[in-house]
């Protein structure tokens, strides 16, 4: 993990510094931010390979703070794991709506869990695609190269797991996939997530596809397919 850059945006102090610890015994090199203002600021200055970042924030709340980040091209590609004591869906439909890599509820309960979410991330930060390759089906096209998609010549703008679901979809319409192999699909098979995060994404991926959401379709008990 030598050079690894981790921004730690948490005002509670002694979680602060737990994470800081438990980040420097992993081998990440370690700043920290105490507002969302401040965040924003170390995010630009030292252009970190993810923030940690805290939802209720003061000056700026961490949604605000990710949404900025996200509409700025010097930070847009950071990867961003947002910490909350909101657990509730629609919290987290919110924050990755925002453009989060991944949601972690507060207590945590595991800093070897969160550690291990913290590599599965990394892992995935530079996805690599073949030349040229671009699939489309029923409107939708989908171009790895360029990490483009769009609906009816329209833009869609999608999260890295938004995107990877899309392509799974698009690839193969018409299987019915499980949670467990979309999770797999669209967060890496060594991220350590419940399946039903994967409802989280889905319903985000739905919402961006405005009139074509019904394209994905609920198969019960098993997952989700994209129609033929």
């Amino acid at each position: 993990m030598t050079n690894t850059k981790v921004l730690v945006v948490e005002d509670y102090r002694p979680l602060a510094e737990t994470l800081e610890y438990q980040l420097d015994r992993a081998g990440y090199e370690v700043t920290r931010a105490e507002d969302g203002q401040d965040a924003l600021k170390q995010a630009k200055l030292i252009l970190p390979d993810v923030i940690i970042l805290d939802v209720d924030l003061p000056i700026l709340n961490g949604i605000e703070v990710c949404k900025h980040l996200r509409n700025d091209p010097s930070t847009k590609d950071i990867l961003i794991l947002m910490l909350s004591a909101m657990g509730e869906e629609s919290d987290q439909v919110v924050g990755f709506a925002m453009g989060a890599d991944d949601y972690v509820v507060k207590p945590v309960e595991s800093y070897k869990v969160l550690l291990q979410r913290l590599k599965a991330l990394l892992r995935r930060r530079e996805p690599v695609f073949e030349e040229n390759e671009q699939i489309s089906h029923r409107g939708i096209v989908v171009d790895r190269r360029r990490f483009v998609a769009s609906i009816n010549d329209e833009a869609l703008k999608l999260t890295k797991s938004e995107f990877k679901l899309l392509e799974c979809f698009i690839r193969q319409p018409g299987r019915a996939f499980s949670r467990a192999e979309l999770v797999e699909a669209a967060l890496g098979e060594d991220t350590m997530v419940l399946d039903r995060t994967i409802d989280v994404h889905i319903r985000a991926l739905r919402k961006k596809m405005g009139s074509t959401a019904d394209l994905i379709e609920t198969v019960r008990g098993v997952g989700y397919r994209f129609n033929e």
